[in-house]
């Protein structure tokens, strides 16, 4: 089963979210369904970029390292480079 590293976008509060799932639709739903005290806030949330990876640890670890950036420089960076969100509208 594939895990998902992925960013949801909010335009009512221009804030981008970043987790992992191994259900990206899901999940998707969940948040906006108002699930997570920061998500919460944000709805509608759109799916703007998501990575694959094998396991749930590389996804993991993925997510840290975007995280750890504490950049929406790098993020709009990894967005505009592509993470097929399209395939999932």
């Amino acid at each position: 089963m594939p895990w998902f590293v992925y960013i949801i976008y909010s335009p009512s509060i221009d804030k981008y979210y970043v987790g992992h799932t191994d259900n990206l639709d899901w999940r998707l739903e969940r948040h906006n369904a108002g699930w997570g005290k920061f998500t919460k806030r944000g709805i509608p949330w759109k799916l703007v970029y998501f990575e694959e990876f094998e396991t749930k640890s590389e996804a993991i670890k993925r997510e840290n390292q975007i995280k750890r950036k504490k950049s929406r420089k790098y993020i709009e960076k990894l967005i505009h480079a592509g993470g097929r969100p399209d395939s999932q509208n």
